[in-house]
């Protein structure tokens, strides 16, 4: 069992008093990553707030723009709303749809959902998605990212959203093929790159490495996750993570950000007391 839903709220809190600039949530088996938010991010003020990310598949265009403006209302326009297409392992054998061409259905997708973030009236209609209507809510849209890792992925990304979020990518995959492919599909436009990455500050780095070996195997067998991993001359998953000391950890999160980074989602690993390290030291960074 995960945290209870006040603990999340504490910990919001305490990222925001730590001195972070947002505070993100992943969307996986546990609560909906945008409600989570609303509540959380009320009581947060200050911080941004965002998801890394909400599936596409099972939320029609209409009904994510209709609950992410909720959101943004409620927290008063501190939304960046992080979406993507999943794995077809989880999309077709868990919610029964189809994957076929994934990179087709995220750019119908987009094309529908951005618009109707703006406030526009859609009709849209293609052989996979059907879309006819607008949201009714008078706030600002939210900036769109897309939890992009392949080259058709951050083509649509660079094109038609605000930029991406990633995973399991070591700065020689952001310096070599994220940022290269995402920024000449976005133009003049200058995209977002959040590095969502995992940073402990410990004294056993071997140990935490090879937690992450253990527990984290079966990203090396996921087709786009093993690709990226390649392209960040990674073994596999514990080679992405940046574990050490103050000084070693320092030093691999510059390498994200000189890679081209523009913005890092830490998420922390360890003992209570080594997560009060990592605090510490990426509160002094982002200061």
């Amino acid at each position: 069992m995960g945290p209870s839903l006040e603990a999340v709220v504490d910990q919001f809190q305490g990222a925001a008093k730590a001195g972070f600039a947002g505070v993100w949530v992943g969307q996986r088996t546990g609560r909906d990553a945008l409600t989570t938010l609303a509540v959380a991010g009320c009581r947060t003020p200050g911080v941004e707030l965002g998801t890394a990310v909400v599936p596409t598949y099972p939320r029609h265009p209409l009904v994510l723009a209709a609950q992410a403006l909720t959101v943004q209302e409620v927290v008063g326009g501190r939304l960046s709303l992080g979406l993507g297409v999943s794995h077809r392992h989880i999309i077709e054998e868990q919610y029964g749809y189809s994957f076929d061409r994934p990179a087709r259905h995220l750019r119908e997708y987009l094309s529908v959902l951005v618009p109707l973030l703006r406030g526009e009236s859609v009709s849209y209609g293609s052989e996979t998605l059907t879309a006819v209507g607008a949201v009714d809510v008078a706030v600002a849209p939210p900036s769109v990212l897309v939890g992009a890792l392949g080259p058709a992925m951050l083509r649509v990304a660079g094109e038609l959203a605000d930029g991406t979020v990633t995973t399991w990518a070591t700065a020689s995959a952001l310096a070599e093929h994220v940022v290269p492919v995402i920024t000449k599909a976005a133009g003049a436009r200058t995209p977002r790159v959040v590095a969502s990455t995992v940073v402990c500050v410990t004294s056993r780095e071997d140990d935490h490495r090879a937690w992450v070996t253990e527990n984290f195997a079966m990203v090396g067998q996921l087709p786009v996750y093993r690709a990226m991993l390649d392209r960040g001359h990674a073994a596999g998953p514990q080679d992405t993570v940046i574990i050490g000391d103050e000084a070693v950890v320092e030093r691999q999160i510059r390498r994200l950000f000189d890679a081209g980074a523009t913005e890092l989602v830490a998420v922390l690993l360890g003992s209570e007391e080594e997560q009060a390290r990592t605090t510490a030291l990426l509160a002094a960074l982002s200061g």
